[in-house]
């Protein structure tokens, strides 16, 4: 089979095609043949730079990137389900051992021997992938393969966050950086529960950016008066929850203030780096909460597959669909800020 391999850690040149020995799944796994995957900034793009957390836990080269996907089932390891042929379907890239207490509490995500396909085994930017079968979601034939891919990178991450949220009808919900692929998908999925969502990005370098989004309103990150304008739109009241896989130091600062009585700021990913100073003071006396998200579960995938079945989509506008021949533009798109929602790689022949 073809396969977009790295051989070294490095700039987006590193990526190139190769031939690699056709897989065979292995007991309790099904062969995918990949028809679209995502690329994500940590799991892909930081990877392929040799940066933390995941490159020093690749197993070796050469390597295949690749997590969340979707195609066709085209083979089955012995006690997988033989009906699953010819099956379209998306795949969920966490790999959990099914023992470990957070695992008997539903919660694989936290598991002790955590893993991902595309770091710790072989990933999807492949003619193939392998994966167990309890990594299957069906998907319902009015949903493309790219939106499916899409969907299964960021749709149980986002479920995950707004549920820690509690975000139902009528919550003020602001997302920081909501034309990303992860921001987008959790600003149209909590519009979808029926919440009054804000959206922050820069609007000042990327006009338009969250154009095309269920928002109440389109603020930018970069203006000081940011604190003004939430409080303008929630009415004085504030906001409910926060959505920030960014942890901007100088952003933190300017919607802080305007978390309400029993908020709740939600993070995953964290891109920056930099440490937030916190006054814990506020969290006491306001009964508020800081509280991280690492990924989605398997309750939060079938909850997510639900939300797609009554009508739930990311906007097309947020899923940017690319050959895969374009992987290193892609990587150089999303890992300089200037991609809008979620690249994916359309597989070719």
């Amino acid at each position: 089979m073809k396969a977009l391999v790295i051989e070294e850690f490095g700039g987006p040149e590193v990526i190139h095609l190769a031939d690699l020995a056709d897989l065979e799944p292995a007991p309790g796994e099904v062969r995918v043949r990949v028809s679209t995957v995502v690329v994500g900034r940590t799991k892909d793009i930081a990877t392929r730079a040799g940066r933390p957390p995941f490159a020093e836990q690749v197993p070796g080269f050469p390597h295949v990137l690749g997590s969340e996907h979707a195609g066709v089932v085209d083979a089955v390891g012995p006690g997988a389900d033989p009906a699953l042929i010819g099956r379209r379907v998306a795949v969920s890239a966490v790999l959990s051992c099914g023992h470990c207490r957070a695992c008997q509490d539903r919660r694989e995500e936290a598991c002790s021997s955590f893993g991902l396909i595309g770091i710790h085994r072989q990933g999807s930017y492949a003619h193939s992938c392998v994966a167990p079968q309890s990594n299957l979601s069906l998907l319902p034939d009015d949903v493309p393969f790219d939106q499916a891919a899409a969907l299964a990178g960021n749709g149980p991450v986002a479920r995950a966050q707004l549920d820690a949220g509690h975000v139902g009808r009528g919550s003020n919900v602001l997302v920081i950086g909501a034309a990303g692929s992860l921001g987008a998908t959790a600003a149209s999925l909590a519009a979808f529960r029926g919440a009054h969502v804000i959206g922050v990005d820069r609007l000042s370098v990327k006009p338009g950016c969250m154009d095309g989004l269920p928002l109440r309103a389109a603020l930018d990150g970069d203006a000081d008066d940011l604190a003004d304008a939430i409080r303008e739109v929630t009415g004085g009241w504030g906001v409910d929850c926060v959505i920030d896989n960014l942890g901007i130091p100088a952003v933190w600062h300017k919607y802080r203030e305007t978390l309400a009585d029993m908020g709740r700021i939600v993070v995953s990913g964290a891109i920056s780096h930099e440490p937030l100073p916190m006054a814990l003071l506020p969290f006491y006396l306001h009964s508020q909460s800081l509280i991280g998200v690492r990924t989605g579960n398997r309750t939060e995938i079938t909850a997510l597959w639900r939300d797609v079945a009554d009508g739930f989509r990311i906007p097309e506008a947020f899923v940017d669909a690319r050959p895969w021949e374009t992987v290193g533009d892609a990587h150089r798109a999303v890992e300089a800020g200037v991609s809008r929602g979620q690249a994916v790689l359309e597989v070719g022949d």
